[in-house]
């Protein structure tokens, strides 16, 4: 790290002003669209909802766009910006591998699937939801179930089973899109599998909340054993730690994260690849402190995105291919400079 990165890292005020920065820029979103609004009557809206107010100034028209149009996809875009990078920092430590995502247990691509047959099966809203998140899951348990033998586990078949599922999930979406409808099906297919929050509601908030919350919860207090197996599993376990138990745990919270984001809003990569990255060069490997700074980070960078997404042309942009885009040429000079400092263990 830099010395002013690690200055700005060791700061106890560091993540008050990072949060205090995600809510100017949630603000400043609700603000950006073609209906004109004003960060002070966005703010006044909002606080109407707590003391009503005698004296509004603003239409209907501004309280549907603030609180029903533009209000969820913001919280949403936070939502899975910070269970993604939690997600992704929690297996890089567990794995001992900075190249790993939430993908890699499969369950990105069950919950693809699972998404993909129900709008094939003509099967929306809550159904589609619940086919996704339950094939997410599922794919999960298969994956445990091909890396356990005799009780125990590897890290090394883990990862073969998670690329086997992911393989066949994906194998099995194509086949789906050949299946599908070119005209109708396909393209609703192809865009929700790029990844896309525009049609987010209060309801999927609440999955959102379910599926991150508990999960990102128990990863925080996972902490101090992830820090002691990202050191190895056999010294992780020469200091007490439950390896079988806190591996598991870990993977199965991930697991629920990555199917609620995926269920709701569709593929939606690179997030949980480079973030933590940005934070370890932050704050450093401890992730007591590292796994909330990237979690708030990964949300402002999400939120940033979205805005880009909704704002940079007049058809909107999945989110998928923005943080595609970006992620790629990040994660490069990432790549290089892990290369040049000697890898993992320097970082």
């Amino acid at each position: 790290m830099s010395g002013l990165s690690r200055r700005l890292g060791t700061s106890p005020l560091f993540l008050p002003l990072l949060s205090g920065l995600l809510v100017a820029a949630m603000l400043i979103s609700v603000t950006i669209g073609r209906f004109d609004l004003e960060v002070g009557d966005v703010i006044a809206i909002l606080w109407s909802n707590i003391v009503p107010a005698s004296d509004a100034t603003w239409s209907e028209m501004s309280v549907t766009v603030v609180e029903q149009v533009r209000l969820p996809r913001i919280l949403a875009a936070v939502l899975i910006g910070f269970g993604l990078s939690v997600s992704g920092a929690a297996l890089q430590g567990l794995f001992r591998n900075p190249l790993v995502d939430p993908g890699v247990i499969g369950v990105t691509a069950g919950a693809g699937f699972g998404g993909t047959l129900a709008i094939l099966l003509g099967i929306g809203g809550y159904g589609l939801l619940a086919i996704a998140f339950c094939f997410g899951i599922a794919s999960v348990v298969v994956v445990k179930f091909l890396a356990s033998v005799g009780g125990r586990t590897s890290m090394l078949t883990l990862v073969l089973a998670g690329v086997v599922i992911s393989a066949f999930f994906s194998a099995a979406i194509s086949i789906a899109k050949l299946l599908a409808d070119p005209f109708q099906k396909l393209p609703a297919i192809t865009y929700w599998l790029m990844g896309s929050i525009a049609s987010v509601n209060y309801t999927d908030l609440l999955l959102l909340c379910i599926a991150i919350g508990p999960a990102t919860v128990l990863i925080y207090l996972l902490r101090f054993q992830i820090n002691l197996m990202s050191l190895g599993e056999e010294r992780a376990q020469a200091l007490g730690t439950p390896v079988g138990a806190v591996r598991w745990t870990v993977l199965l919270a991930t697991a629920m994260i990555s199917a609620g984001v995926v269920a709701t809003s569709g593929i939606i990569g690179w997030v949980g690849l480079v973030m933590p990255h940005v934070a370890r060069t932050l704050v450093g490997a401890d992730h007591g402190r590292m796994l909330p700074v990237c979690g708030v980070i990964g949300a402002i960078y999400l939120l940033l995105v979205d805005n880009v997404a909704r704002a940079a042309t007049t058809a909107e942009i999945p989110l998928g291919i923005i943080t595609a885009l970006i992620g790629v040429p990040v994660f490069a000079v990432i790549l290089r400079r892990l290369q040049a400092g000697g890898g993992w263990r320097n970082d």
